[in-house]
């Protein structure tokens, strides 16, 4: 078992905001203009930045410039916060649905209770032209 540390950090989100635009940091702004995929159980972790917090049960995993992932945790994860750093435990290559994780909120030294991602939803930008 390997034990990956994850910072969370704000990431800037694609596209200018229109005054009709989801609040940034929604899961309706990262997602805006995309179209959710067929759910999988594992992603590969090296191709992935982040993962950003949304709320207390959503995840964000940016893959590429098209590709961004969704996780719905399994449950509530209680006291997970956008600022939080991952603690997660990861075993081989591959992140995967029921992988546990605790977050650690900064200037804590103990991390939150264990908390279990999802399945991963893909969200790519729809091809030019189509």
């Amino acid at each position: 078992m390997r034990i990956v540390l994850i910072p969370i950090a704000a990431l800037g989100l694609l596209g200018a905001a229109a005054p009709a635009a989801p609040r940034q940091g929604t899961i309706e702004s990262a997602l805006a203009g995309r179209v959710a995929g067929k759910p999988v159980d594992c992603v590969d972790h090296s191709r992935l930045d982040g993962p950003q917090v949304i709320d207390d049960k959503t995840l964000i995993y940016r893959e590429s410039g098209r590709r961004i992932w969704r996780n719905d945790l399994i449950g509530v994860c209680p006291g997970l916060k956008p600022m939080d750093t991952l603690i997660v435990d990861v075993f081989g290559t591959q992140l995967c649905r029921n992988d546990r994780f605790r977050a650690l909120t900064p200037g804590l030294s103990i991390p939150g209770p264990y908390c279990r991602l999802g399945k991963f939803t893909p969200y790519d930008r729809p091809a030019k032209g189509k």
